[in-house]
């Protein structure tokens, strides 16, 4: 049974998805994530200004007028949010953390894919797999999504980006719509991460703190590793300090950003402490100019 919190954060997400959904995504959805192609519908009869490329040769010859294939899109999709649930995501230095985030982005696209009569998926991952929903259609379902990024408690601490990945190419047979949610807080995972991406429509949405990034000048502060429990003395008050903090933290992001873009991978940065909708309405964008 949900506590008040629980239930309360669900609420609140749900109404800001809805919200988010109905004003501005619904038709960038519809129109950057296409079917998986053309169902044919039916044959009739040639009318002027149809595309003589799809005159049915045989149909035509059989009744000596000439005839057309009519197709339609073959909308449904099938989308999977790939939430990574180790450590690191409970954390946040502003009003939520980022497994919060990545609660309420998944929910926004879960409530867009089904607006669209799409399926949506779930798979929480750690340095294992801890939890996999089928995809399915519903406000229910996308409910229960919310509530599982939010409320499962995982076994492991740790991060395996390509376990996940694998698994995905296992449970998934057709090509389906994969969003990454993750702060990439690993190694190794470029070749899954490659493999991935040629048989799936994958995009990465990457998840940082404000903290993660620079830190202010605060004295002495102990710092710990959440996933793996070490704990370091780290002098905040040091300009030195903070240089190479904040270059560390930019190298990393460059080489993350330099991989997506190697591998031709749809990137998505977000922050707890920003705007993430319009990150989400500038990917849209840029995606349906291409």
């Amino acid at each position: 049974m949900l506590n008040k919190e629980l239930a309360h954060r669900i609420r609140e997400i749900q109404i800001k998805a809805r919200k988010s959904v109905t004003d501005v995504l619904a038709g960038e959805y519809h129109s950057v994530f296409k079917g998986r192609g053309m169902d044919f519908d039916e044959v009739r009869e040639y009318q002027p200004g149809d595309d003589i490329r799809t005159i049915d040769w045989n149909v035509t010859a059989r009744t000596g007028q000439p005839h057309v294939k009519r197709y339609v899109e073959e909308r449904e999709l099938t989308v999977l949010f790939l939430v990574d649930l180790s450590a690191s995501g409970k954390f946040g230095s502003g009003q939520r953390l980022k497994n919060d985030l990545a609660a309420e982005i998944a929910g926004l696209l879960a409530f867009s894919a089904i607006t669209n009569n799409d399926k949506a998926g779930l798979l929480c991952f750690t340095d294992r797999i801890e939890h996999y929903i089928p995809p399915r259609k519903g406000s229910s379902h996308v409910l229960r999504l919310i509530r599982d990024i939010l409320h499962f408690q995982p076994q492991g601490r740790g991060t395996d980006i390509g376990q996940a990945l694998d698994y995905v190419g296992k449970i998934l047979p057709r090509r389906a719509v994969l969003f990454l949610l993750s702060d990439f807080r690993d190694s190794g995972f470029h070749k899954a991460l490659k493999v991935t991406s040629r048989r799936h429509d994958l995009i990465a949405i990457s998840i940082a703190d404000s903290l993660e990034t620079a830190l202010p000048s605060a004295g002495l502060v102990r710092f710990r590793d959440n996933e793996t429990g070490q704990t370091h003395l780290v002098d905040t008050a040091s300009r030195t300090v903070r240089r190479r903090y904040e270059a560390h933290a930019n190298q990393a992001q460059q080489e993350l950003d330099s991989l997506f873009k190697r591998l031709a991978i749809d990137h998505i940065p977000v922050r707890t402490d920003h705007d993430y909708l319009s990150q989400l309405i500038r990917f849209f964008k840029a995606r349906e100019g291409r």
